[in-house]
């Protein structure tokens, strides 16, 4: 198969495609859709990037279409989890953009903002609702959401809910679904925890696996910059301006704390560079104006902490830089995964101060191979190349959270337990 009409999608979902510009399917979605449209349940492996919110939105809709009914008071006909709001927002509009020419009623349901909309959209009930689970749980313990109604449940980046502490919430949530329900599980990985996941909620599935991690890592150019801390931000500007003239169309810059992606996106803007800050510490509206102006193009860089940053999903992301290492090496593969998207080529560079250079050798190990050096460059520190210094200890263990301590505090190596979205282009995840 080879273009979307012969999946069999409907009529006005196959309007909605060309009119956004889609006409071949990837992978994920060639796969996906067909058992979806026989009324399968589903275990998808796939990371963000490779279209997978199409892959499960479209069948979703094409259902909604053919099967119509009345969403009860409170209630949803499918219900959508995913691990953080952005992700949730961007799932919402995907449904909305790929559903513009259907008539069906949608919701999205997240923390950090006031409760008052989201209980006044699920009062009469709606057709789509997505979800964090934090939220959810709390509007449903409230009696707000009914979740004895949906018919089809999608669990989104379970790795990444798993990997945040989503679990609990999620058997909670789980636990009140109805049993003649359809399930669908998208992940990146497939840990023994997802495997028992999925074992335990989905009948009978179909499975589709495609781009391995690996694959993904090799479509993009790598290289580390060895650098002294105090000279690392000169280092980023320079990087930025020098690669504009080789094509930084959006670029995103990963830091391990808060307050270090507010210096690094002041800083840029200082020195001419459109930048914004999005992590925990800021406000929901704070955050979607961020979102909106990278998707916009009014924001050049987008500086994020690791758990902001999970289920960025904008197109033309053409850089990746880690001001920062990653102190989970898993996390250097889904960081740099912003970038090469639906088999586009990207760049992603890191720089590596003294501290990190533990980090470095573990991500290597994680990935199968060197990261290239790039040795010619004003900022190159010898000290930082050769250091055999423990990785610095993170304040409270939370990652992209407080306060940073010096090397020494934990041995090289360790890090805390567990891990930290022939045509004119292919349907994306929005």
């Amino acid at each position: 198969m080879t273009t979307f009409a012969e999946l069999g999608l409907s009529a006005p979902l196959l309007q909605a495609l060309h009119e956004e510009g889609y006409e071949k399917p990837t992978p994920i979605q060639a796969g996906a859709i067909p058992p979806l449209l026989e009324g399968r349940d589903l275990l998808g492996l796939a990371q963000t990037g490779t279209g997978k919110t199409a892959a499960f939105a479209l069948p979703i809709l094409d259902y909604l279409a053919t099967h119509p009914g009345q969403p009860k008071p409170r209630g949803a006909r499918v219900l959508v989890l995913a691990p953080t709001r952005e992700l949730a927002a961007q799932i919402d509009a995907s449904f909305a953009a790929y559903g513009r020419h259907m008539k069906f009623s949608h919701a999205v349901v997240f923390g950090g903002v006031g409760q008052g909309r989201q209980v006044e959209a699920m009062k009469r009930g709606v057709d789509v609702l997505v979800a964090a689970p934090g939220r959810l749980l709390d509007l449903a313990g409230q009696g707000f959401i009914d979740l004895s109604t949906p018919e089809i449940v999608v669990l989104d980046e379970a790795d990444r809910m798993l990997d945040m502490g989503f679990i609990h919430d999620i058997r909670k949530i789980v636990a009140r679904l109805p049993e003649n329900r359809r399930t669908l599980l998208f992940s990146a990985t497939m840990p023994d925890t997802i495997r028992e996941l999925a074992h335990s909620l989905l009948k009978d599935p179909a499975t589709v696996q495609v781009t391995p991690e690996a694959s993904t890592v090799d479509r993009i150019d790598q290289k580390v910059l060895f650098v002294d801390a105090p000279e690392k931000k000169d280092a980023l500007l320079r990087l930025i301006k020098d690669e504009a003239e080789g094509g930084v169309e959006r670029a995103v810059v990963f830091t391990l704390m808060k307050h270090e992606a507010n210096k690094i996106a002041e800083f840029l803007e200082k020195h001419g560079i459109p930048a914004a800050a999005i992590h925990g510490n800021k406000s929901q509206g704070a955050r979607e104006r961020a979102m909106n102006g990278f998707r916009d193009g009014t924001v050049k860089v987008l500086v994020a902490t690791d758990i902001a940053a999970r289920g960025i999903d904008v197109d033309g992301v053409s850089h990746v830089f880690n001001y920062d290492l990653p102190n989970v090496p898993e996390s250097y593969v889904h960081r740099i995964g912003r970038t090469a998207r639906a088999g586009r080529e990207g760049v992603a560079v890191s720089l590596c101060d003294a501290e990190q250079r533990a980090w470095l050798r573990e991500i290597e190990k994680r990935i199968g191979k060197p990261v290239p050096v790039e040795l010619d460059h004003p900022h190159h520190s010898e000290a930082a190349r050769t250091s055999t210094l423990p990785p610095p200890v993170l304040g409270g263990g939370r990652r992209g959270g407080g306060g940073r301590g010096r090397a020494g505090g934990r041995p090289s190596g360790a890090r805390p337990a567990g891990r930290s979205g022939g045509s004119r282009r292919p349907a994306r995840g929005r």
